[in-house]
Protein backbone atom coordinates (compact mmCIF):
# COMPACT_ATOMS: atom_id res chain seq x y z
CA UNK A 1 0.00 0.00 0.00
CA UNK A 2 1.46 3.65 -0.24
CA UNK A 3 2.59 5.14 2.21
CA UNK A 4 4.12 8.29 0.93
CA UNK A 5 4.01 9.86 -2.20
CA UNK A 6 6.06 13.22 -3.12
CA UNK A 7 4.57 14.47 -6.81
CA UNK A 8 6.76 16.62 -8.95
CA UNK A 9 7.95 18.57 -5.85
CA UNK A 10 9.75 22.27 -6.31
CA UNK A 11 10.91 23.51 -2.44
CA UNK A 12 13.22 26.93 -1.74
CA UNK A 13 14.74 28.13 1.00
CA UNK A 14 13.15 30.66 3.24
CA UNK A 15 15.90 32.95 3.90
CA UNK A 16 16.46 33.53 0.19
CA UNK A 17 13.69 32.43 -2.39
CA UNK A 18 16.12 33.19 -5.14
CA UNK A 19 17.65 29.38 -3.94
CA UNK A 20 15.70 26.51 -5.61
CA UNK A 21 16.87 23.18 -3.71
CA UNK A 22 14.00 20.59 -5.14
CA UNK A 23 13.12 20.81 -8.22
CA UNK A 24 10.59 18.85 -9.48
CA UNK A 25 11.29 15.72 -7.55
CA UNK A 26 9.03 12.43 -7.45
CA UNK A 27 9.13 9.25 -5.08
CA UNK A 28 6.50 7.41 -3.73
CA UNK A 29 7.67 4.77 -1.04
CA UNK A 30 5.37 2.19 -0.04
CA UNK A 31 4.46 0.04 3.33
CA UNK A 32 7.18 -2.11 4.14
CA UNK A 33 9.84 -0.70 1.86
CA UNK A 34 13.05 0.80 3.03
CA UNK A 35 14.11 3.97 1.38
CA UNK A 36 17.79 5.13 0.61
CA UNK A 37 18.56 8.59 -0.57
CA UNK A 38 22.46 9.07 -1.39
CA UNK A 39 23.83 12.34 -2.87
CA UNK A 40 26.64 14.73 -3.27
CA UNK A 41 26.62 17.10 -0.48
CA UNK A 42 24.11 20.17 -1.08
CA UNK A 43 21.89 17.73 -3.22
CA UNK A 44 19.08 18.76 -1.14
CA UNK A 45 18.50 15.69 0.64
CA UNK A 46 18.06 16.99 4.46
CA UNK A 47 15.73 19.60 2.29
CA UNK A 48 13.65 16.53 1.08
CA UNK A 49 13.10 15.33 4.76
CA UNK A 50 12.59 18.72 6.58
CA UNK A 51 9.81 19.45 3.70
CA UNK A 52 8.09 16.59 4.58
CA UNK A 53 7.76 17.47 7.77
CA UNK A 54 7.20 21.12 7.16
CA UNK A 55 10.34 23.15 8.18
CA UNK A 56 9.88 26.57 8.76
CA UNK A 57 13.43 26.62 6.80
CA UNK A 58 11.42 25.50 3.68
CA UNK A 59 9.06 26.56 1.15
CA UNK A 60 6.72 24.48 -0.94
CA UNK A 61 6.37 26.33 -4.58
CA UNK A 62 5.08 23.65 -6.56
CA UNK A 63 3.99 19.99 -6.35
CA UNK A 64 2.28 18.19 -3.62
CA UNK A 65 3.16 15.78 -0.71
CA UNK A 66 0.55 12.49 -0.11
CA UNK A 67 1.21 10.61 3.10
CA UNK A 68 -1.59 7.34 4.09
CA UNK A 69 -3.82 8.88 1.29
CA UNK A 70 -3.98 12.60 2.40
CA UNK A 71 -2.41 15.50 0.99
CA UNK A 72 -0.54 17.24 3.76
CA UNK A 73 0.72 20.22 2.02
CA UNK A 74 -1.50 22.67 4.43
CA UNK A 75 -0.20 20.33 7.66
CA UNK A 76 1.52 21.65 10.26
CA UNK A 77 4.53 20.11 11.62
CA UNK A 78 2.58 18.67 14.73
CA UNK A 79 -0.10 17.64 12.78
CA UNK A 80 2.06 15.42 9.95
CA UNK A 81 3.94 13.93 13.23
CA UNK A 82 0.76 12.99 14.78
CA UNK A 83 -0.34 11.68 11.49
CA UNK A 84 2.79 9.12 11.96
CA UNK A 85 5.77 10.47 10.38
CA UNK A 86 8.61 10.43 12.79
CA UNK A 87 12.36 12.32 11.60
CA UNK A 88 15.27 11.73 13.46
CA UNK A 89 17.84 14.47 13.23
CA UNK A 90 21.59 14.96 12.19
CA UNK A 91 22.47 16.82 15.49
CA UNK A 92 20.08 16.42 18.14
CA UNK A 93 19.26 19.13 20.27
CA UNK A 94 19.82 18.95 24.00
CA UNK A 95 16.78 19.92 26.01
CA UNK A 96 17.64 20.77 29.56
CA UNK A 97 14.13 20.03 32.57
CA UNK A 98 12.59 17.54 30.23
CA UNK A 99 13.81 13.90 30.81
CA UNK A 100 14.12 11.22 28.21
CA UNK A 101 11.55 8.95 30.10
CA UNK A 102 9.11 12.55 30.37
CA UNK A 103 9.79 13.59 26.96
CA UNK A 104 8.76 9.80 25.14
CA UNK A 105 5.68 9.95 27.37
CA UNK A 106 4.38 13.16 26.42
CA UNK A 107 4.97 12.78 22.61
CA UNK A 108 2.79 9.11 22.91
CA UNK A 109 -0.31 11.02 25.47
CA UNK A 110 -0.83 13.42 22.28
CA UNK A 111 -1.82 10.39 20.77
CA UNK A 112 -3.57 8.24 23.66
CA UNK A 113 -2.80 8.86 27.45
CA UNK A 114 -0.65 5.66 28.31
CA UNK A 115 -0.78 3.34 31.18
CA UNK A 116 2.46 4.03 33.16
CA UNK A 117 3.47 0.76 34.59
CA UNK A 118 3.07 -0.73 30.46
CA UNK A 119 5.29 2.31 29.55
CA UNK A 120 8.05 1.74 31.78
CA UNK A 121 8.12 -1.82 31.04
CA UNK A 122 8.75 -1.22 27.26
CA UNK A 123 10.84 1.44 27.52
CA UNK A 124 13.14 -0.01 29.98
CA UNK A 125 13.15 -3.19 27.79
CA UNK A 126 13.84 -1.47 24.53
CA UNK A 127 16.64 0.43 26.79
CA UNK A 128 17.74 -2.85 27.25
CA UNK A 129 17.57 -4.09 23.86
CA UNK A 130 19.60 -0.79 22.73
CA UNK A 131 22.44 -1.27 25.14
CA UNK A 132 21.02 2.31 26.59
CA UNK A 133 22.59 2.42 30.45
CA UNK A 134 19.09 2.81 32.71
CA UNK A 135 20.23 6.14 34.18
CA UNK A 136 20.01 8.10 30.87
CA UNK A 137 16.37 7.25 31.22
CA UNK A 138 15.92 10.17 34.07
CA UNK A 139 18.61 12.52 32.42
CA UNK A 140 17.65 15.89 30.47
CA UNK A 141 17.13 14.47 27.21
CA UNK A 142 20.67 14.60 25.18
CA UNK A 143 22.37 17.05 27.62
CA UNK A 144 25.48 15.51 28.36
CA UNK A 145 25.34 12.59 25.71
CA UNK A 146 27.82 11.79 23.71
CA UNK A 147 27.36 11.73 19.86
CA UNK A 148 26.51 7.92 19.56
CA UNK A 149 24.36 8.09 22.74
CA UNK A 150 22.14 11.18 20.96
CA UNK A 151 21.49 8.75 17.83
CA UNK A 152 20.75 5.75 19.78
CA UNK A 153 18.45 8.27 21.73
CA UNK A 154 16.78 8.63 18.29
CA UNK A 155 16.49 5.43 17.44
CA UNK A 156 14.86 4.81 21.38
CA UNK A 157 12.52 7.44 20.61
CA UNK A 158 11.75 5.25 16.72
CA UNK A 159 10.64 2.28 18.50
CA UNK A 160 8.54 3.76 21.13
CA UNK A 161 6.59 5.79 18.89
CA UNK A 162 5.76 3.35 16.46
CA UNK A 163 5.41 5.73 13.69
CA UNK A 164 3.84 4.41 10.07
CA UNK A 165 7.25 6.43 8.41
CA UNK A 166 10.60 6.97 10.27
CA UNK A 167 13.26 8.84 8.27
CA UNK A 168 16.18 8.93 9.16
CA UNK A 169 18.72 11.81 8.50
CA UNK A 170 22.16 10.60 8.37
CA UNK A 171 21.48 8.72 11.63
CA UNK A 172 24.68 6.76 11.30
CA UNK A 173 27.02 9.94 10.90
CA UNK A 174 30.11 10.34 13.74
CA UNK A 175 29.17 6.76 15.13
CA UNK A 176 31.85 4.31 15.44
CA UNK A 177 30.95 0.23 14.07
CA UNK A 178 29.50 -0.73 17.70
CA UNK A 179 27.05 2.31 17.34
CA UNK A 180 26.30 1.80 13.61
CA UNK A 181 25.23 -1.94 14.73
CA UNK A 182 23.64 -1.03 17.49
CA UNK A 183 21.36 1.46 15.37
CA UNK A 184 21.08 -0.91 12.35
CA UNK A 185 19.69 -3.49 15.28
CA UNK A 186 17.30 -1.02 16.25
CA UNK A 187 16.07 -0.32 12.49
CA UNK A 188 15.91 -3.93 12.17
CA UNK A 189 13.49 -4.25 15.27
CA UNK A 190 11.29 -1.29 14.15
CA UNK A 191 10.73 -2.32 10.69
CA UNK A 192 7.91 -4.21 9.80
CA UNK A 193 5.43 -4.58 6.81
CA UNK A 194 2.97 -1.88 8.06
CA UNK A 195 5.67 1.04 8.10
CA UNK A 196 8.30 2.54 5.71
CA UNK A 197 11.65 4.35 6.68
CA UNK A 198 13.31 6.68 4.60
CA UNK A 199 17.22 6.57 5.05
CA UNK A 200 19.56 10.06 3.91
CA UNK A 201 23.25 8.42 4.36
CA UNK A 202 26.65 9.28 2.86
CA UNK A 203 27.77 5.71 3.92
CA UNK A 204 26.82 1.83 3.04
CA UNK A 205 28.34 0.63 7.06
CA UNK A 206 24.39 1.08 8.60
CA UNK A 207 23.23 -0.80 5.10
CA UNK A 208 25.08 -3.42 5.65
CA UNK A 209 22.90 -4.96 8.66
CA UNK A 210 19.70 -4.31 6.38
CA UNK A 211 17.63 -6.35 3.23
CA UNK A 212 15.79 -5.63 0.09
CA UNK A 213 16.15 -1.28 0.43
CA UNK A 214 15.75 0.53 -2.70
CA UNK A 215 18.29 3.27 -3.63
CA UNK A 216 17.68 6.77 -4.91
CA UNK A 217 20.71 9.31 -5.93
CA UNK A 218 19.71 12.45 -5.51
CA UNK A 219 21.72 15.05 -8.00
CA UNK A 220 20.84 19.12 -7.96
CA UNK A 221 16.90 18.50 -6.50
CA UNK A 222 16.25 15.42 -8.55
CA UNK A 223 16.03 11.89 -8.32
CA UNK A 224 18.33 10.93 -11.22
CA UNK A 225 18.98 7.01 -10.49
CA UNK A 226 17.38 4.41 -8.48
CA UNK A 227 18.43 0.66 -7.94
CA UNK A 228 18.71 -1.48 -5.65
CA UNK A 229 22.26 -2.35 -3.00
CA UNK A 230 24.19 -3.18 -6.11
CA UNK A 231 24.04 0.70 -6.75
CA UNK A 232 25.55 1.12 -3.69
CA UNK A 233 28.81 -0.34 -4.52
CA UNK A 234 28.72 1.54 -7.80
CA UNK A 235 28.55 4.95 -5.68
CA UNK A 236 31.40 3.80 -3.64
CA UNK A 237 33.98 2.66 -6.40
CA UNK A 238 33.21 5.81 -8.55
CA UNK A 239 31.12 8.19 -6.77
CA UNK A 240 28.61 10.47 -8.65
CA UNK A 241 30.33 11.93 -11.11
CA UNK A 242 28.57 9.90 -14.07
CA UNK A 243 25.46 12.14 -12.67
CA UNK A 244 27.35 15.49 -12.18
CA UNK A 245 29.33 15.56 -15.42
Amino acid sequence: MELLKIDNLHTIASDDESMNILKGLNLTINNGEIHVIMGPNGAGKSTLANTILNSPKYIVKEGNIYFDGQNINELKTNERAKLGIFMSFQSPVEIPGISVSNFIKSALNTREKVQLYEYIKELESTMDELGIDKDKEHRDLNVGFSGGEKKKNEILQMLMLKPKLAILDEIDSGLDIDAIKTVSKGINMYKNDDNAILMITHSSKILEELDNYIVHVLVDGKIVDTGDKSLVKEIEENGYKKYID
